[in-house]
């Protein structure tokens, strides 16, 4: 069992940073594959970056280049660093980690950015 808690959303200019954090308790984070996925207004949840427990990272295609995940086991957290952010990137984001012992997936509350333009 897994608690997820998000932190560092808000309201950013385009073209500006925000970093992501997801605090992580109750279990052994660096048994799990952490991950971020976002869903915009009216549209489907996507994934945005996967980490894995070495470190091999995936990322959505539209935005490689742009948006890089990182973990920090000891501080069991994961981070989403956003860079030339675009209003484009407005939604709610959610961070995800799967045991990968059982495969059983746990889910943060999520955190709202907001990219004015």
């Amino acid at each position: 069992q897994v608690q997820l808690v998000e932190s560092g959303g808000g309201l950013v200019q385009a073209g500006e940073s925000l970093r992501l954090s997801c605090a992580a308790s109750g279990s052994i984070f660096s048994m799990y594959v952490l991950g971020w996925y976002r869903q915009a207004p009216g549209k489907q949840r996507e994934l945005v970056a996967v980490i894995t427990r070495r470190g091999g990272t995936e990322y959505a295609d539209s935005l490689k280049g742009r948006f890089t995940i990182s973990r920090e086991d000891v501080k069991n957290t994961v981070y989403l660093q956003m860079t030339s952010v675009k209003p484009d990137d407005t939604a709610v984001y959610y961070c995800y980690a799967r045991f990968t012992l059982t495969e059983r997936e746990y889910w943060g509350q999520g955190t709202q950015v907001i990219v004015s333009s």
